[in-house]
C-alpha cells in the first residue's frame, strides 16, 4: 500500500473542527514557552530538545479542559514545534555576530526580522515539499510515528481491550525516561553519558614517538534508543558506522599523525577538539553531496509539485483532492516566497550597507533555503528532529555562502555579516521544515488537514519570532554571549567558520575529503546522509540509536521464528499503520505495536522533562544532589530500559500467542 492510499486514523471523508481559535492560541502559547525554554537551554549546552512530543503531550493537556478533538490537537502541538524550532535556527547563528564583533550586542529588531522571515520560509517550502517527502517515499518519520501513537491511542480508540494494553506501556516508556533525565539534569544523580579515552601504546611517526588514542562512550538516553528502535537495524547501523569511521579511525589518526592538542586539559578535550576542528568538517562534506544527491533522486517527485505549482500560479486547476491532501495554494506560497526577496535585501542592505552584494543575496538565499528546507526535512523524516543536526546543513551554508562573498571581493566585517545573516535565514527554514514535515508525518497518519497544519505552523512562528527576540536579548544583557554562563557553543563555532574562510584558513581538505567519501557511498548504493550525520555527531549519540536498532532486529528475529513467516504473504503492517491501527491485530502485530507505544513514551518522556529541566535552570532552581554525579549509575538503568523494550515487545507477543491459541481450541 503506497503511502497515498494510508488509511489514516480519522478517516478523509470525515469533518472534525480543527484550525479553530482555541486550538490556535494553545498553539500560539506553546509556540512562545518552548522558543524562550529552548533559546537558554541552546545558548547554554548548544542544543535544543525538539517539541513535537513534548508539544503534543501540552496540547492534550490544555486543549482537554476545552473539549479539544485530536485534530484540534495536532493543531496545538504545530505551535509547539514551530516556536522550539525557530529558537534552534537563531541561537545557533545570530549571537556568531557579537562573536566576531559586528554586534556589541544583540540587535532586537534585526533578530526579529530574521526569525520571522527565515520560519516563514521553512513553512512555505514545505508546502510543494510534503508530497516528495512524505508521501512518495518511505521515510520513517520516527517522532511523526510517536506523536500519532500518543494522540491516537489519548483518544481512547484501541485501549487495553483491543490495543493490548498499549496506553499503560507508553505511560510507563515516558515516566521512567522522564526520572531518567530528570536525575541527570536537575538531581544530578548520575552524568547522561559516559566517556572515556584509552592509551593505546607509543608509535614512532616520522621518527618521533607519538601517543595513541581509542575513545568510546555512550549516552545515556532512553530517548536515543526509542529512536534507533522506530528506525530500525538498517539505518541505524549506517549511522553507527559514520560514528566508527570518525571516532574510532580518523579522529586517532589525525591525533597519531599531530599529536594532541595544545590546551587540552584532558584526552577527551583532545579528541572533541580534532573531532570539532577536523573530523567533523568531513561530516558536512559528505552531508552536502549526500544532501544535493537525495534531492537528485526526490526529482521527480519534486518535479510533480513544482508541475502542480505552476499549474496553480497560472490559475489552473489542479486535479481535486481529498481533504487529508489539500496543501496551501501554491500560487499564494510562491508569491510569498518572491515577495519576501524585498524585505531580506533591505535588512542585509541596513546592516551592510553593501546594497549590490545584498540584492544578489537575497535571491540566492531563497534557493538557499530551498536546498536547506529540503536537506533538514529529510534528515528529519530519517532520524527524527530530536537528531536533526540542523547545524551542519548551516554550516554547509555559510561555506557556499562565504565562497560568494570571497568572489565579490567582500572581505570585511560587512561581508562576514552578510554571510551570518544568510545562515540565520536559512538555519531558521531549516529547523522550521524538519519540525513541519514531521509534524505532516503525525497529521497525515491521523488524518489532519496539511493546509490547515501549514497555517497552524505559521502562526507559531508569527508569535515565537517577537518574544525569541525579546529573550535572546536579555539573555545576552543578562550573562553575555560567550560567558561561563552562556558559552554559545554553536554561535562560536559560526563564527570561527565564517572567519576561517574569509581569512583564508578554512581546512577545506576535510570538507573535500567528505565530498568524495559521499562519492563513494553512492557508487557502492550505501545511503549517505545516515552515514555523514553519524560523522558529524559525537559516538556518544551514535550508540545509543544504534543500541536501539540492534534491540529492534533481535525482537523481529525472535518473533518471525516463533510465527514461521506466516504473516508474510499478507505482508507486514507497516510502522504507520502500527501507530494508528486498533482492531484485529495479530499477536505479531500487537507485540509490534506496542513495542512502538513504549519507546514513543521513552521519546516523549525525555524529551517532555528536557524542556521542564530548562524551565528549571532559567529560574535558577537547583536541586542538585551531589557535586560530582558519577557516570556508572545511568549506564546500568540505560541498560536496563535497553533490555525491558525487548522484554516488553517479546513479553506481549508470548501472551498474546497463548490467547490465540487458548480461542482457537
Amino acid at each position: 500500500m503506497s503511502r497515498e492510499d494510508f488509511d489514516s486514523y480519522i478517516p478523509a471523508g470525515t469533518s472534525l473542527p480543527e484550525l479553530t481559535l482555541k486550538a490556535v492560541l494553545v498553539g500560539m502559547i506553546l509556540a512562545i514557552i518552548m522558543g524562550s525554554a529552548n533559546a537558554y537551554l541552546g545558548l547554554y549546552a548548544g542544543m535544543t530538545v525538539s517539541a513535537a512530543i513534548p508539544g503534543a503531550i501540552m496540547a492534550l493537556a490544555l486543549l482537554k479542559p476545552l473539549k479539544g478533538n485530536i485534530l484540534e490537537n495536532v493543531i496545538g502541538m504545530q505551535g509547539a514545534a514551530a516556536g522550539e524550532a525557530l529558537a534552534a535556527g537563531i541561537i545557533f547563528t545570530i549571537p556568531a555576530l557579537v562573536v566576531i564583533g559586528a554586534w556589541e550586542s544583540i540587535q532586537y529588531l534585526e533578530t526579529t526580522l530574521i526569525a520571522l522571515i527565515g520560519g516563514t520560509l521553512g513553512v512555505l517550502w514545505m508546502v510543494p515539499l510534503r508530497r516528495a517527502l512524505i508521501v512518495k517515499t518511505d521515510l520513517p518519520f520516527p517522532e511523526g510515528i510517536a506523536v500519532a501513537a500518543v494522540m491516537t491511542t489519548a483518544a481512547g480508540e484501541g485501549g487495553e481491550e483491543e490495543g493490548g494494553g498499549g496506553s499503560i506501556w507508553m505511560i510507563i516508556g515516558a515516566a521512567l525516561a522522564g526520572l531518567v533525565k530528570f536525575s541527570q539534569v536537575s538531581l544530578n544523580i548520575f552524568k547522561g553519558s559516559v566517556e572515556s579515552v584509552v592509551d593505546a601504546g607509543k608509535y614512532y611517526v616520522l621518527g618521533q614517538s607519538r601517543g595513541g588514542y581509542f575513545y568510546g562512550g555512550a549516552a545515556a538516553s532512553p530517548a536515543l534508543l526509542g529512536v534507533g528502535y522506530i528506525v530500525g537495524p538498517r539505518i541505524a547501523s549506517f549511522v553507527f558506522a559514520g560514528g566508527i569511521l570518525g571516532w574510532v579511525i580518523l579522529t586517532p589518526l589525525i591525533l597519531l599523525s599531530t599529536g594532541m592538542p595544545e590546551g587540552a586539559a584532558t584526552a577527551v578535550d583532545g579528541f572533541y577538539k580534532i573531532w570539532g576542528d577536523y573530523v567533523r568538517y568531513i561530516g558536512v562534506g559528505a552531508m552536502v553531496v549526500g544532501g544535493l544527491y537525495t534531492i537528485w533522486g526526490l526529482r521527480n517527485n519534486l518535479m510533480e509539485g513544482i508541475k502542480e505549482a505552476i499549474i496553480g500560479i497560472r490559475g489552473g486547476q489542479v486535479e481535486s483532492k481529498k481533504r487529508t491532501e489539500k496543501d496551501l495554494s501554491y500560487k499564494k506560497v510562491f508569491l510569498t516566497i518572491g515577495f519576501l526577496v524585498i524585505p531580506t535585501f533591505i535588512i542585509y542592505a541596513w546592516v551592510s550597507s553593501a546594497y549590490a552584494i545584498s540584492g544578489f543575496m537575497a535571491i540566492v538565499l531563497v534557493i538557499a533555503a530551498f536546498v536547506a528546507s529540503a536537506i533538514a526535512g529529510y534528515m528529519a523524516g530519517l532520524l527524527g528532529s530530536s537528531n536533526n543536526p540542523i547545524s551542519g546543513v548551516t554550516v554547509a551554508v555559510l561555506l557556499f555562502v562565504s565562497i560568494l562573498m570571497l568572489a565579490f571581493g567582500a572581505t570585511g566585517i560587512e561581508g562576514m555579516t552578510v554571510v551570518i545573516l544568510m545562515a540565520a535565514v536559512v538555519a531558521c527554514a531549516g529547523a522550521i521544515s524538519g519540525d513541519v514535515l514531521q509534524s505532516l508525518a503525525a497529521g497525515q497518519m491521523i488524518g489532519s488537514t496539511p493546509y490547515k497544519q501549514q497555517l497552524a505552523e505559521l502562526f507559531g512562528v508569527i508569535a515565537a519570532a517577537p518574544v525569541l527576540g525579546i529573550v535572546v536579548k536579555a539573555l545576552d544583557s543578562a550573562y553575555g554571549i560567550g560567558t561561563k554562563n552562556l558559552p554559545a557553543p554553536q554561535a562560536f563555532l559560526m563564527g570561527g567558520i565564517v572567519e576561517g574562510v574569509i581569512g583564508g584558513e578554512m581546512v577545506w581538505p576535510y570538507v573535500i575529503a567528505g565530498a568524495f567519501l559521499a562519492m563513494v557511498l553512492i557508487l557502492m548504493d550505501i545511503p549517505v546522509l545516515p552515514v555523514a550525520i553519524g560523522t558529524y555527531l559525537p559516538l556518544t549519540l551514535s550508540i545509543p540509536i544504534f543500541s536501539g536498532g540492534v534491540i529492534r532486529s533481535l525482537v523481529d528475529r525472535y518473533i518471525s521464528g516463533r510465527t514461521g513467516g506466516e504473516d508474510e504473504e499478507e505482508g507486514e503492517p507497516s510502522d504507520w499503520e502500527m501507530a494508528v491501527k486498533q482492531s484485529g491485530v495479530s499477536p505479531k502485530e500487537e507485540a509490534h505495536r506496542t513495542g512502538l507505544l513504549f519507546t514513543a513514551g521513552l521519546i516523549a518522556g525525555e524529551a517532555l522533562m528536557g524542556v521542564i529541566s530548562a524551565f528549571l535552570i532559567i529560574g535558577n532552581v537547583d536541586l542538585s544532589l551531589l557535586d560530582k554525579a558519577p557516570s556508572w549509575p545511568g549506564m546500568v538503568v540505560w541498560g536496563y530500559i535497553a533490555f525491558l523494550i525487548g522484554y516488553i515487545v517479546i513479553r506481549t507477543f508470548n501472551k498474546a500467542r497463548a490467547e490465540e491459541a487458548h480461542s482457537e481450541t
